[in-house]
């Protein structure tokens, strides 16, 4: 991630949610709470003492809808990427939000591990930086802000699985071994090789040999990172 944060300004009309959302965001390496604020005009009005680069906005505020919200700023010159948070299921909603930028939706209620891993993502696709050499390179940084598809997994291999074990290893900055994801995660060594093994065959991981004093050398697995 960047040496600075990543700035996150919490706009949720519930204060209980508010609080508890501002710190699922400050236990996220590379984030940082900017502010927090209860309605549409208190978003408006910190927004305007300190820009940010990530709204986490709940849709339904006091005194008008999130995407009323953030077509105003756009108009504003306001830039800050978003992330929804809602109990809204409509389809239209999302198509719309997807227009005006909201680059994920976190359906309430959710987890503090549902939250990470949206931030995580989002976070990988705002380090890609400079020219794409071509399509895949694209397709693999707008890659970053989706999860992975659970009818594509091979037989045997479970999306919370491979959830925890991905997590597991972005969260390494030197990478683990099976054994360490193992004991991590909570599964067997020849498990968690098997899902290291599947995210290197998708091209989400890179594996290479640890030599120890004695003994063959054991697979060592890290994060590929976009740049």
């Amino acid at each position: 991630m960047n040496a600075t944060p990543i700035r996150v300004l919490v706009v949720e009309d519930d204060p209980v949610a508010a609080d508890a959302h501002a710190l699922y965001v400050a236990r996220v390496p590379g984030f940082a709470v900017s502010g927090v604020a209860h309605s549409r005009a208190e978003a408006v009005r910190a927004l305007d003492r300190r820009p940010v680069d990530l709204l986490l906005l709940d849709l339904y505020l006091p005194d008008g809808h999130g995407l009323q919200l953030v077509r105003s700023l756009r108009g504003a010159g306001h830039t800050a990427d978003v992330i929804a948070v809602t109990s809204a299921r409509d389809l239209a909603v999302v198509r719309e939000g997807v227009s005006l930028g909201v680059v994920q939706y976190v359906l309430k209620p959710f987890t503090f591990a549902t939250l990470r891993d949206r931030l995580t993502r989002y976070a990988e696709f705002r380090a890609a930086a400079g020219e794409a050499s071509g399509q895949d390179e694209v397709d693999r940084a707008l890659a970053a802000l989706r999860t992975p598809e659970p009818a594509a997994l091979p037989k045997g291999l479970s999306a919370p699985t491979l959830d925890a074990v991905t997590r597991t290893l972005r969260t390494s900055a030197s990478g683990v071994t099976a054994a360490a994801a193992a004991a991590e995660v909570g599964i067997s060594r020849i498990t968690a090789r098997r899902y290291l093994e599947h995210l290197v065959t998708t091209g989400r991981a890179e594996r290479s040999p640890q030599y120890g004093q004695v003994g063959r050398p054991e697979l060592h697995y890290r994060w590929i990172s976009l740049r």
